[in-house]
């Protein structure tokens, strides 16, 4: 799909309304080439540092996780209505059993600004480079949040990603 760089907040009410529904995908990629997406439904677009920043949250027990801690970059990728079974796989499918892209034919193309895969069906894709990250401080979580997201475990690390690039097809 050819896409065209664009401001990082061109369609973001839509790019937010498919973060719940049906979910984005995070991709990150290797210095080894091997690439992993997963499906996100957590995120936030804002300004930090004066700077467009995408966070993205990913739990330590998630394949995806040693990817960005590897690379430090990372891309998120909107995807279209017809991927929707794809973004499902992603959300429930493990990358260290089965290589979702290879499987599915999903093709990719490396990302221009950062070492990270694009999703080549997605109309919008936003590249970014790790600016910060810190750990979900489970103490400082309101107790209702915590049990229903956490239970006592697997807290997340957030990924705060320097939008390098943003990126979209003339019909999103």
């Amino acid at each position: 799909m050819e896409r065209t760089r664009v401001n990082y907040d061109y369609q973001l009410t839509k790019t937010l309304a498919l973060l719940r529904n049906p979910g984005l995908l995070l991709a990150s990629t290797k210095a080894n080439g091997q690439s992993n997406v997963m499906t996100i439904g957590w995120g936030s677009v804002g300004v930090m540092w004066a700077r467009p920043v995408f966070v993205v949250m990913v739990r330590p027990s998630r394949y995806t996780y040693e990817f960005i801690e590897e690379s430090q970059a990372f891309t998120v990728n909107v995807p279209s209505e017809a991927m929707r079974s794809f973004v499902g796989v992603c959300g429930t499918r493990s990358g260290r059993d089965l290589d979702k892209f290879a499987a599915y034919h999903v093709a990719t193309t490396p990302g221009q600004m950062v070492p990270a895969v694009t999703i080549d069906d997605c109309p919008m894709v936003y590249e970014c480079r790790v600016a910060h990250f810190n750990d979900l401080i489970p103490a400082n979580l309101r107790r209702d949040i915590e049990e229903a997201s956490y239970g006592g475990r697997d807290y997340h690390r957030f990924y705060y990603g320097e939008i390098l690039g943003a990126y979209a097809a003339a019909d999103y």
